[in-house]
């Protein structure tokens, strides 16, 4: 059967996430060969991965006034450009300085390909092809920085570190092409920018992501506490802006459906949680267990499998039982999978730490979907660019706080449990995954306000109305 166009559509932003999401993780194995490769030391290629978040942190506010002034499908497509075009010139990068440059630029056509993207299948996509259209674009977020890394390996070791770059090339092709092929022109809108708030929630993202990176790197300088107050205070600004403006770069209005505010409170707090397993994760079993990497490689793939599998049931599962319950029960099977991981240990039998990880992937996947989706059930067509800006704002925040998270769970676990030499110990890990499955649990408690029957109207199987009177009462009345 041929594909619909919003199903075809998906597929198409889920390919371009997933080289965009993998990019951002797959160079971390391949940070000594590039160190090696520039003559510098490895710990200063880490401004190469801050420079491609923080250029996304900056520009993606912006990104929705550019698909209504320009056209969501121009966009997407100028993304798809400028993210190719700048992967071979961090493949070229003879220099560290030449190669942040060219992450600069990645970053520019990232933050407008992921929320243009997803902005494009919002509009496409009919109510009730929402949830499996979100379903397919959703899996990249989730999946690219469980595989990067063996990947970035992979090529590393087998190649050069440049493949990881010059392999965007003809992907960035295919991917323009059918964007040419399938995204419907749009015209866009005459509407002026709104100069302030860019300022303002440029200074507040940008302060925000460095000084979340800051603290869990150097948590006793005092710039990282000053970057976070300026992130609040100019946050705040933005936010007063936003209300009073007549055209804000930053639409509130979706705020106001709790359907939508669920997914920034308690979505935040779930992102945050999440973000932090392929973090920890791979340091528990090199570390904690004494695994090396490859066979540490193995058992993260667990969690990948689990996000693989869930996208087969996720749209069965919402038909059927529905959004408040999902977020409900299944968020709490999340919180305890991350609790158990808690208890693992090196004489833990794999399949049992296996079967652990996959159920983990089963629940973030099923959670990280229904938040997705959910989020746009009550938004107007209208406010829906205000809306998609907002939540991609949001959501990078989330994962960004992740890692955050887990690098303070170690540290205060270090205070708890010091080791002689140093070196992290299990105990450490272990007092860090308590703190995500706790962030993850109060994530749960703001879905406790979400109505029964939020979401109805995205769901193929709703529920039946009452049964009719009795042809004899119906007679007699």
């Amino acid at each position: 059967m041929p594909l619909s166009r919003a199903t075809a559509i998906s597929l198409l932003v889920a390919g371009a996430f997933f080289m965009e999401n993998l990019d951002g993780t797959v160079i971390v194995t391949a940070i000594p060969q590039m160190a090696k490769s520039f003559g510098v030391e490895p710990v200063q290629l880490s401004i190469g991965v801050s420079a491609y978040i923080l250029a996304l942190a900056v520009l993606i506010p912006a990104s929705g006034w550019l698909a209504d002034r320009f056209g969501s499908r121009n966009i997407f497509a100028a993304a798809i450009v400028v993210f190719t075009v700048a992967s071979v010139f961090c493949g070229l990068s003879a220099n560290l300085w030449v190669f942040v440059l060219a992450r600069v630029l990645q970053g520019v056509g990232g933050a407008m390909m992921v929320p243009v993207g997803r902005l494009v299948v919002l509009k496409t996509a009919s109510k009730s092809e929402i949830i499996s259209a979100i379903g397919l674009i959703v899996w990249p977020g989730l999946a690219a920085p469980v595989v990067g890394p063996p990947i970035g390996g992979f090529i590393t070791t087998y190649f050069s570190w440049h493949w990881i770059f010059f392999l965007n090339v003809p992907l960035g092709v295919v991917a323009l092409a059918f964007t040419l092929r399938l995204i419907p022109r749009s015209d866009g809108e005459d509407k002026p920018f709104d100069w302030l708030g860019f300022v303002l929630t440029g200074i507040s993202s940008f302060a925000l992501m460095l000084g979340v990176q800051l603290l869990a790197d150097a948590p006793r300088e005092i710039w990282t506490y000053l970057l976070l107050a300026l992130s609040l205070v100019s946050g705040y600004l933005a936010v007063q802006h936003a209300r009073r403006a007549e055209h804000p770069l930053i639409d509130l209005y979706a705020l106001r459906f709790k359907t939508f505010s669920v997914t920034v409170w308690g979505g935040s707090l779930f992102r945050a949680s999440i973000g932090a397993v392929p973090f920890l994760l791979p340091l528990l079993f090199q570390i904690g267990f004494g695994l090396d990497p490859f066979r540490s490689g193995l058992l993260v793939l667990s969690v990948f499998a689990g996000n693989i599998v869930m996208k087969i049931f996720t749209t069965a599962v919402l038909n059927r039982f529905g959004f408040r319950r999902v977020l409900i029960v299944n968020g709490l099977l999340n919180a305890a999978t991350l609790f158990a991981c808690s208890f693992i240990a090196p004489e833990t039998p794999v399949p049992v730490i296996v079967g652990l990880l996959f159920l983990s992937g089963l629940t973030r996947s099923m959670q990280f979907t229904t938040i997705a989706t959910i989020a746009f059930a009550d938004v107007p067509p209208e406010r829906m660019s205000g809306a998609n800006t907002l939540s991609n704002i949001t959501g990078q925040m989330g994962f960004a706080f992740g890692i955050a998270v887990a690098a303070l769970g170690l540290r205060l676990g270090g205070l708890l449990f010091p080791s002689a030499n140093g070196v992290l110990t299990l105990p450490q890990f272990h007092f860090a995954f308590l703190g995500i499955a706790v962030i993850a649990l109060l994530g749960v408690i703001d879905t406790l306000g979400v109505a029964s029957t939020a979401g109805d109207e995205l769901r193929k199987s709703r529920p039946k109305p009452p049964p009719a009177a009795p042809l004899r009462e119906s007679l007699g009345k």
